[in-house]
């Protein structure tokens, strides 16, 4: 998976999508790794943009009852916090407790369900580790993620989000049950379980820790690892393990993957919420606003420019299947097939 220019290497390696899962188990078979190529270790600097986290405050001391209220009407759901983005349990469908539009208005349980309809089969690694629980408590530590614009472009950026990561963790074949795009969130770990460490004085590698592949997507080597746990409060250069042992965790480091812009190259939220606005350079390219943009973000090297890919096929198929579920349309350039990639 090739991402901005100015990044470093990170390997993502889904699933082949062309055997049965029981298969694909016991074979270990996945994409091809792919690369994120990087022009200077200086652009490391760039990882060092935080995203604003919500503010959360305890409601009391852990005791309350599961449905206890928080100022303004808000529920704990458990988790003894109260704030804009912390979940609720006030029905029969878990939703954000956010007054003024938040993601239980883009995305409700039942509607994750559907979409990663088979992430807890028996023969998935992932099974009972990617929860809508754990969606929306990270996807509450990042302020604008699922909640900018109108409903509709809220709605198609979780729809990319959803369905990028999906590939990336895909257990699903073309024949598989349901379709090849139901699959997603099947795996946890990349197969090939490799050192991944560049000697870095800012982000140094611990003793006897791996970095490879974890979570939705898939991040890779220490100089990722270690700004990614950075924004998220958490220490993951000695502690890499919790990307894929803790489903909020996991979640936080892909929507950081997500939210994060580097200099000129925009974050793929930016672009799926239209703040992203290209220039001459940008349109000479042919790259412009649209979920083509972001498998040029994340893969561009590989899958863009060449004509027509497998890959991005897949990514765009999940895309479609997502806003089908969600009811939306799939806006504008949707392949990178004419792009050019960022270089």
């Amino acid at each position: 998976m090739d991402h901005f220019s100015t990044l470093p290497f990170i390997f993502f390696s889904p699933i082949l999508p062309n055997e049965p899962i029981s298969q694909q188990t016991n074979h270990s078979q996945r994409h091809s790794m792919t690369k994120i190529y990087t022009s200077s270790f200086i652009a490391l600097t760039f990882l060092l943009l935080t995203p604003a986290t919500s503010s959360a405050q305890s409601c009391g001391g852990g005791g309350e009852p599961a449905d206890a209220m928080c100022p303004k009407g808000l529920c704990i759901a458990g988790s003894g916090l109260c704030g804009s983005g912390f979940v609720r349990r006030c029905g029969s469908d878990l939703t954000f407790g956010t007054p003024n539009g938040g993601l239980g208005g883009v995305i409700s349980a039942s509607e994750f369900e559907g979409m990663l309809k088979h992430r807890n089969d028996g023969g998935c690694e992932g099974n009972g580790f990617y929860s809508y629980e754990a969606f929306v408590v990270a996807a509450a530590a990042f302020d604008g993620f699922g909640t900018t614009g109108n409903l509709n472009t809220r709605k198609r950026e979780v729809a990319a989000f959803l369905a990028q990561t999906s590939y990336e963790t895909t257990g699903g074949w073309a024949t598989a049950p349901d379709g090849p795009y139901a699959w997603g969130y099947c795996y946890i770990n990349a197969t090939q379980k490799y050192e991944l460490c560049v000697p870095s004085p800012n982000w140094p590698c611990s003793s006897g820790k791996l970095y490879y592949g974890r979570g939705p997507f898939q991040i890779t080597y220490n100089y990722n690892y270690g700004p990614a746990g950075q924004a998220i409060g958490v220490d993951l250069l000695n502690n890499p393990d919790l990307v894929a042992t803790n489903p909020t965790i996991s979640f936080k480091t892909a929507i950081w993957f997500w939210m994060t812009s580097h200099g000129n190259i925009p974050s793929c939220h930016e672009v799926m919420t239209g703040k992203w606005v290209p220039s001459n350079e940008d349109v000479s390219a042919k790259r412009l606003p649209g979920y083509g943009l972001t498998i040029n973000l994340i893969n561009g090297n590989n899958e863009c420019g060449k004509g027509a890919d497998t890959r991005a096929a897949d990514r765009l198929g999940f895309y479609q299947r997502y806003c089908d579920v969600l009811n939306i349309q799939y806006g504008g350039n949707l392949n990178c097939v004419d792009q050019k990639p960022f270089t």
